[in-house]
């Protein structure tokens, strides 16, 4: 039998549920080197965190994240809490020895995030490796264009298109939530959606955007209070909180190797749910994903004679295709959740291997950067600016 890793996840809503999934489920799909135990589950609320770490399938609980850290059963902490707190609670995890996953964004400023990578740099000498949780990359969709990129199918990059639509606060009564405070979430849309797609962007690729000229807006800016405690999830309360992020981001930019891109992340986009939508145009072909048919990529080979090219419809499930010899037959498609379980497979091979995973803390601070040019801009009448490099 391998060897255990002792896992401390703290927080236990969307993204700990996500985690707690992937936790459970990747050593029973995938030979891992290292075998997850789910040791422990914090949160703040003692019969809160009781009732998720009985149904999500945790050991133990606790109501300070400190005492995660301190526990010698613990080898990993997942932080799966607000923006606000990430850069504290992985600083300290590094500091004391444990490997770390944290959700996305990395953090809420730029100085936070280059404290933590600089932490995970320190403790990568010492063999402690820490991951961000940029989970999209691992759909076997996405992982079949990267490789097609990389193997000059694409040819030369000119054309990225990056879109991340959701709808779910179009409302103008739905409540406030902690996601619309900018103490507490660093950004709205900008952050919480449009990271991802620059994330993706540059992965696919392998280029980083170098500039931007950006717009914000915020569409609803007083929103109900939500109820009390022991109400029900999404009722509001009485009074009004004022937004403080932003509802919707649009910007173009430039990659390193003069690509032009184009990205709008929106949460007010009525009837889209969670539409992940990339094109990207080169030289000798195209490509094109939403996620909303995630199993699916289509392709555009440039070098077929034109009286029978096309875009193909690349159905990804073939047991070739990234991570999914795991799973099903051919034709028996993955969902969201996967993405979650392929990042614990890779992040526990690369400890066991001694090897630094990817994304790092590095590519956080990186596409931080890139959100914080975009909030610079649009403070500045969408005025183009630089992205520093930041390696």
């Amino acid at each position: 039998m391998p060897r255990t890793l002792g896992v401390g996840l703290i927080g236990y809503a969307f993204m700990g549920a996500a985690h707690s999934q992937a936790w459970r489920t990747a050593p029973h799909f995938f030979d891992l080197p290292l075998r997850p135990e789910l040791t422990v589950l914090a949160g703040r609320n003692q019969a809160a965190v009781a009732a998720a770490a009985a149904k999500l399938g945790w050991s133990s609980t606790e109501t300070d994240w400190r005492r995660v850290i301190e526990r010698d059963d613990v080898d990993l902490v997942d932080v799966c809490t607000p923006g606000d707190t990430h850069a504290e609670i992985a600083i300290a995890a590094l500091e004391a020895g444990k490997h770390v996953l944290c959700e996305k964004p990395l953090a809420n400023t730029v100085a936070q995030a280059r404290a933590m990578a600089d932490a995970a740099a320190k403790a990568a000498a010492h063999g402690v490796r820490s991951m961000v949780g940029f989970t999209y990359r691992r759909v076997p969709a996405i992982g079949l264009a990267r490789q097609l990129v990389a193997e000059g199918r694409l040819g030369q990059i000119r054309h990225v298109r990056a879109q991340y639509l959701q709808d779910w606060i179009a409302d103008p009564t739905a409540p406030m939530s902690w996601r619309l405070e900018k103490d507490k979430a660093g950004s709205g849309a900008l952050g919480d959606i449009g990271a991802h797609i620059v994330d993706l962007t540059q992965h696919i690729t392998g280029e980083r955007l170098t500039g931007v000229s950006a717009l914000l807006e915020t569409f609803v800016k007083e929103r109900p209070l939500p109820a009390e405690a022991g109400s029900l999830a999404g009722v509001a309360g009485e009074g009004t909180g004022t937004v403080t992020v932003d509802d919707a981001a649009v910007f173009t930019g430039r990659f390193t190797g003069g690509a032009l891109g184009v990205f709008e992340a929106t949460r007010f986009a009525l009837g889209r749910k969670n539409a992940i939508r990339i094109e990207i145009n080169g030289s000798r072909g195209s490509l094109a994903f939403d996620f909303e048919d995630m199993n699916v990529l289509h392709f555009f080979d440039g070098d077929e004679p034109g009286e029978t090219a096309g875009f193909r419809r690349i159905v990804v499930t073939e047991p070739g295709h990234p991570y999914v010899g795991h799973w099903w037959p051919a034709g028996h498609g993955l969902g969201y959740e996967h993405g979650f379980t392929h990042q614990v497979v890779d992040l526990v091979t690369a400890i066991a291997q001694g090897a630094d995973p990817a994304p790092s803390f590095a590519d956080g601070l990186q596409v931080q950067l890139v959100l914080d040019a975009v909030e610079r801009s649009a403070a500045d009448r969408a005025r183009w600016t630089q992205i520093p490099g930041d390696d």
